[in-house]
C-alpha cells in the first residue's frame, strides 16, 4: 500500500487529536488560558521544585498556547518569541492562578 493512501486520513486524525485535547492535555475552562494543573505546575516551577516531566509538559503547553512554536529548526526570532510567550504566560499566571488563590 502506498503512503499516499494515508494522506486523506492524516488531517482528520490531527483535527480529532486537537479537538479532544489529546495532543495538549485538558483544555482550560472557557475564559481561561491556563488549566488548574498548569497553575499548580507553574507554581512548583516558580518555587524551584525539582523539575518533573509533567511540569515541563505543562510549561511547554502554556508557552505553545501563548504562541511559541519550538519546532522550527532555525528560528530567526529566537529568543525574542520565546521571551514574549513567557511574558504572556506570566501575565496569565498572575491573573488566573495567583488571583484565583487569593480571591
Amino acid at each position: 500500500m502506498k503512503a499516499s493512501a494515508f494522506r486523506p486520513i492524516l488531517p482528520a486524525l490531527i483535527v480529532a487529536a486537537l479537538s479532544c485535547g489529546c495532543a495538549t492535555g485538558p483544555m482550560p475552562d472557557p475564559g481561561r488560558n491556563l488549566t488548574d494543573a498548569q497553575c499548580r505546575d507553574l507554581t512548583a516551577i516558580a518555587a524551584h521544585a525539582p523539575p518533573t516531566r509533567q511540569s515541563n509538559a505543562s510549561e511547554l503547553a502554556a508557552l505553545r498556547r501563548a504562541g511559541y512554536d519550538p519546532s522550527p529548526w532555525y528560528d530567526p526570532y529566537y529568543p525574542d518569541d520565546l521571551q514574549a510567550a513567557q511574558r504572556l504566560v506570566d501575565y496569565w499566571y498572575r491573573m488566573e492562578c495567583v488571583l484565583a488563590r487569593s480571591g
